[in-house]
């Protein structure tokens, strides 16, 4: 076993989640930071484990062929770019490699296709946010940059590879700022001291900046002459403050104040104009952001009759978007302040079919679920000429309960488990995960897979070029079955009275029936159910049979043996308690005669 101090000669043959270089030195594996698959280095063994250790990279013996030279000159010290020695095709297939393996082994999903990264033209300068730390070095000097990689000591160092050009102006405007005006800076070991961190905000489409300085105080010393140095600087829109007292490694604070200009800067994604406040979760990569939602939008299907729900929805980014092709669209945010922007981000953009919800996912959306199952219950759902849309809350009540698409862009934790189990009972038809870890993604997916739904699509994009991290769009659909929900019979079409009229009529077309005769009506699978029970018509308890095994039996006129899907509906109550709405009587009349129409009931 290796100890402390050794230096050995290692091959790199892959890299960790954190963008660590692996190695074995006979059998012991070793981590080394700055190292790319395929080189052949000398480490030092700086800490030693049983099985493992981590080892400080000291030579490189023979480059990989994937190995290129950092743009960014304190790319090493920085913990910002993990992977910038690494050539940028190389990058994105270690990320398509991150996610399928991460599905393998958190998910077991070994059988979908994940697909190739969608990376940048220009993977340089993207960053429309940063947080700059503030600080004092051994010698007393301001420092502003960035932490150390696994450290809170700052890189002093302004010029990002990966941020907007124009944030080193701004930040050398400030430390002068602050060493004229002698502006104490925050010290993490003894909580004293006033600015902690600098929020620079830039819009790509619009050039507006705001910058927000985050302090451990209530209010900014010579704030105006902070407001002289910057607010001519091109597209300056908004100079802040955000006040964080807590002894905590949260950057922001909740309270924020104006010192010059707006409170917000304005951004446009996919042509939806957007406001954005320091609190405002936003992408920070503006042209990824476009090729992840358009992608999210064309998962979601939509054709303007959907109802959606979009969960950990922010500002109204995705919700929005989704608005503009769907029905009516419904958003959750913990921030109250990102909800205040969702609400004026859709009249700013004519969007009155767009509503939002302040609380947290996984206790907002299970509150509103059994509110609404009590209301379906209880109130009978009306229909309103041709479009069979109404503005009765028990309509919506009963469209909220079963969406046709949900879509969740959780943070870096995922979805909680009682989220999920709630979206599972809204049976969707096509959910649309966002995820930005791909090993809480594995998880979640583990989950609703168990429950009903198939991977039909896995797309990884950039958002976060020379960094270990990910963006992962995935459409899961719903199972017609899932395996151990079916048995397998054979029925002789002699052994059985039935006509092929009777076969014929589906649920879809009982539904096309009423509709063309009720003046676009729109009716449930569930009440055709309940109105067939209430006709004497067998329906099996919990058990449908699958229509496009129906269609198989007419191939043969005489006699056809073939294997029949016995499924759990989804539109049956489990049992006698389960809570459903019931059919009003204007749909139950269509309904009844559409089943005469189709000889089904006399």
């Amino acid at each position: 076993m290796l100890k402390k101090d050794d230096q050995v000669t290692i091959e790199i043959e892959d890299i960790g989640t954190d963008g660590a270089g692996i190695g074995k030195a006979d059998g012991y594996t070793l981590f080394v930071k700055d190292a790319v698959i395929g080189d052949i280095i000398k480490a030092k063994v700086i800490k030693a484990k049983k099985t493992y250790g981590y080892a400080r990279l000291m030579e490189i013996i023979t480059p990989s062929k994937d190995r290129v030279e950092p743009v960014c000159p304190v790319a090493r010290q920085c913990g910002g770019c993990q992977i910038q020695q690494m050539s940028y095709s190389a990058q994105l297939k270690y990320k398509q490699k991150l996610v399928r393996d991460n599905l393998a082994r958190i998910g077991g999903i070994t059988d979908c296709e994940v697909l190739p990264v969608i990376g940048m033209e220009n993977p340089f300068n993207y960053r429309n946010k940063a947080q700059y730390p503030v600080g004092r070095n051994k010698d007393g000097k301001v420092v502003i940059g960035f932490y150390a990689g696994r450290t809170h000591s700052i890189v002093d160092y302004t010029q990002c590879a990966i941020g907007a050009p124009e944030n080193a102006q701004i930040l050398e405007k400030i430390r002068t700022f602050i060493n004229e005006n002698n502006i104490s800076v925050y010290d993490e070991q003894s909580h004293k001291g006033l600015i902690r961190h600098i929020l620079i905000r830039t819009g790509k489409h619009t050039g507006q900046i705001m910058v927000c300085l985050i302090i451990n105080g209530k209010t900014l010393p010579h704030a105006d002459k902070l407001a002289d140095c910057l607010k001519d600087i091109s597209g300056m829109s908004s100079i802040m403050i955000n006040i964080n007292k807590e002894r905590t490694n949260v950057i922001l604070g909740s309270e924020c104040s104006v010192i010059w200009g707006n409170s917000y800067i304005e951004d446009s994604i996919c042509g939806i104009m957007f406001r954005i406040s320091p609190l405002s979760f936003f992408q920070v990569n503006p042209v990824q952001t476009e090729k992840l939602y358009r992608k999210a939008l064309e998962y979601a299907e939509l054709t303007g009759n959907e109802t959606v729900w979009d969960l950990y929805c922010g500002i109204g980014t995705i919700s929005l978007l989704m608005a503009t092709k769907a029905r009516k669209v419904y958003g959750v945010e913990i921030v109250p302040q990102a909800i205040e922007d969702a609400k004026n981000n859709a009249l700013r953009n004519s969007l009155n079919n767009a509503e939002f919800f302040v609380g947290k996912a996984e206790e907002v959306v299970p509150r509103i679920y059994d509110e609404d199952m009590k209301k379906a219950e209880n109130e009978p759902v009306d229909s309103k000429e041709s479009s069979g849309l109404s503005d009765s809350a028990s309509f919506e009540s009963v469209m909220r309960i079963n969406p046709d698409v949900v879509v969740v862009d959780p943070p870096r934790k995922g979805c909680d488990e009682t989220l999920l189990d709630t979206i599972v009972k809204m049976n969707p038809k096509r959910i649309v995960y966002v995820s930005c870890d791909s090993a809480t993604l594995a998880r979640d997916l583990k989950y609703l897979v168990a429950n009903g739904y198939e991977i039909a699509r896995v797309q990884p994009v950039d958002q976060f070029a020379h960094t270990v991290h990910v963006e992962t769009v995935v459409l899961l659909s719903q199972l017609k079955q899932k395996p151990d929900d079916y048995i397998n019979v054979t029925i002789e079409l002699d052994d059985m009275d039935i006509t092929s009229a009777e076969t014929k009529a589906t649920y879809d077309e009982i539904k096309k029936y009423v509709a063309e005769h009720n003046a676009g009506m729109k009716v449930s699978n569930l009440y055709i159910s309940q109105v067939k029970r209430k006709c004497g018509i067998e329906v099996g308890k919990n058990l449908r049979v699958a229509t496009r095994r129906m269609d198989c039996l007419q191939g043969n006129s005489t006699t056809a043996a073939t294997d029949l899907e016995l499924v759990p509906s989804p539109n049956l109550p489990k049992n006698e308690d389960s809570r459903q709405p019931q059919c009003p009587e204007d749909k139950e009349s269509a309904i009844v005669e559409a089943l005469k129409h189709f000889k089904m009931n006399s």
